[in-house]
């Protein structure tokens, strides 16, 4: 049995009113000026006790250096007392400066390492 009724029109909008200007708001855009993060260097520091290959092989496994240049860093390390390992974002260098110093605890060794403001 089919209904007789007419399918229901969409409904209509009232017509728009020409836009006088009046209550406008014109915003301007403004570029949001994002400055890149503070970066902070990761520091060895020397000691007497800890073993130069100790070193090298920090400067490899947490810091991904090679080698050669490992052991550019440990001698720094060593003739000047200190060395750069690396420089990262805050949170990163934290997170290095806390495994290195696990890493030296796990092994007896009283290496010290810290991270400044680059």
């Amino acid at each position: 049995m089919p209904d007789d009724k007419p399918a229901p029109s969409p409904p209509t909008r009232p017509a728009a009113k020409p836009d006088d200007g009046q209550g406008a708001v014109v915003a301007e855009r403004q570029s949001a000026r994002v400055e890149p993060p503070r970066m902070y260097q990761v520091v060895l520091l020397n000691d007497d006790y800890t073993p130069m290959e100790f070193v090298v092989m920090v400067l490899q496994e947490h810091f991904q250096r090679d080698f050669e240049t490992a052991t550019q860093i440990m001698l720094k390390i060593h003739h000047e007392g200190r060395g750069v390992c690396g420089i990262y974002t805050k949170d990163v260098a934290s997170t290095k400066v806390e495994t290195v110093l696990a890493a030296a605890k796990r092994s007896g060794h009283p290496l010290q390492c810290i991270m400044e403001a680059a």
